[in-house]
């Protein structure tokens, strides 16, 4: 009979290093070149200590290394003076500068209150970021890391900040935002900001630069009819589903077979592919949702690879526009209607959404998503908005989700599309 086998021993649980523990600060900074990295830490090692932190920054070809451990093994004084020594031979044999400061403890733990701060400059001044991080700390923010997410078509900063209610640093910022013409979005920190899995955009002057009842208007010979009721409707200044059957009324008579002219006429708003197909990439679904018709937004969701479309629909009858439409009317309250719907196929939770628009007809669905993004849009959308975009490139979305514009073009080359 075969002995049983000993028991295993448990493995302890590691505890938490204390606040009185001795540490040391090693710091490096100079010119930047290959293995200064690996070097640091293989002279580091001769000591046998423990990594407790590093931190890493190069700019402009200018390194900063820190590293936080813990004294040499042994703890004596002597092995401590001699790992100063060698850090600082080794430092200077490349010509760099070392500073070693002896403390206690790690890094205070980051405050309650803890918010990512997106910051879009185009261009980011001094006096911008002078106006922002006093705010930030009027506010009783403190912030606990910078970084950089692009640097154009737009500069891009990250700030990581602490001590201050997401929704109470959001109006500090909002009012900055616009004495210093910034772009910024304030947004909790924590897993849900990189659970937002379904976009849903607005089509008409946000997915595309231009209104499609103005290109139809165009060839029915009533552009500025057109184009005047569409600029009430959308500062809302007038009903939009009034507007709309008014819009449509001009249209009537006119041959249905201009809607591939009209295709042909459509033109991308800057960065939209790069937003869409990084987006998929990802792994996120991404939906339009448009005031406008269904006889250009079924060519859009060809064209891009589309999860989800809706749109009204222009009737036709022997070939001609009758001026009406037909079905379900896509308005303000239809749009985040269509939201929740696109959510719950997408099965996704509204607040794991984001939302893109620019008229006053997106309000409902900008409110109701996760995330609501006003893009270039009317002075009543942007006060509602969550944050705004206020440059001419559907791409800086992707900087309020943390993801880099590096991140963005190394996908691109791997498989040699251009990044726009």
């Amino acid at each position: 009979m075969n002995a049983s086998p000993p028991a295993a021993e448990p493995v302890p649980s590691p505890q938490p290093r204390t606040e009185d523990e001795r540490t040391l600060l090693v710091k490096v900074f100079g010119k930047d070149r290959p293995g200064i990295t690996a070097g640091l830490f293989a002279t580091l090692a001769e000591f046998g200590v423990d990594v407790i932190d590093i931190e890493q920054m190069v700019t402009r070809g200018r390194i900063t290394l820190c590293a936080l451990t813990t004294p040499p093994a042994g703890g004596s004084p002597g092995a401590e003076g001699s790992l100063r020594v060698t850090v600082h031979r080794w430092a200077e044999e490349l010509k760099l500068q070392a500073e070693i400061i002896s403390g206690t403890g790690d890094n205070r733990p980051r405050r309650e209150g803890r918010s990512h701060v997106t910051v879009l400059g185009h261009p980011l001044t001094a006096s911008a970021v002078s106006g922002l991080t006093a705010r930030i700390t009027a506010a009783g923010g403190n912030i606990d890391r910078v970084f950089r997410l692009a640097k154009y078509p737009v500069t891009a900063v990250e700030l990581a900040v602490s001590g201050v209610a997401t929704d109470v640093l959001r109006a500090e910022l909002a009012q900055e935002a616009a004495a210093q013409r910034l772009d910024i979005a304030v947004v909790q920190a924590g897993l849900q900001r990189r659970a937002k899995r379904l976009v849903v955009m607005d089509v008409d002057s946000t997915l595309i630069q231009d209104e499609v009842i103005e290109l139809f208007a165009a060839h029915a010979g009533c552009e500025e009819k057109v184009a005047e009721v569409t600029a009430a409707a959308m500062a809302g200044e007038l009903d939009f589903e009034e507007s709309l059957r008014a819009r449509v009324a001009l249209l009537a008579g006119l041959d249905a077979s201009v809607t591939d002219k009209v295709r042909a006429e459509v033109r991308l708003t800057p960065g939209a592919r790069t937003l869409i197909r990084t987006l998929q990439r990802l792994g996120f679904q991404v939906a339009i949702v448009s005031g406008g018709f269904t006889q250009v937004t079924d060519h859009l969701v060809e064209l891009l690879g589309l999860d989800f479309a809706a749109a009204n629909t222009l009737e036709v009858a022997d070939g001609k526009f009758t001026g009406r439409v037909t079905g379900e009317i896509v308005d303000r309250a239809g749009k985040a209607r269509w939201l929740a719907r696109f959510a719950e196929q997408a099965k996704v939770p509204l607040e794991q959404t984001v939302a893109i628009g620019d008229g006053a007809n997106d309000l409902d669905m900008l409110n109701a998503a996760g995330l609501g993004v006003a893009f270039n849009a009317k002075p009543v959308v942007r006060e509602a908005a969550d944050t705004s975009v206020n440059v001419p490139f559907l791409d800086t979305v992707l900087y309020l989700l943390g993801i880099t514009r590096e991140e963005v073009e190394a996908a691109d080359a791997l498989d040699g599309t251009p990044t726009e």
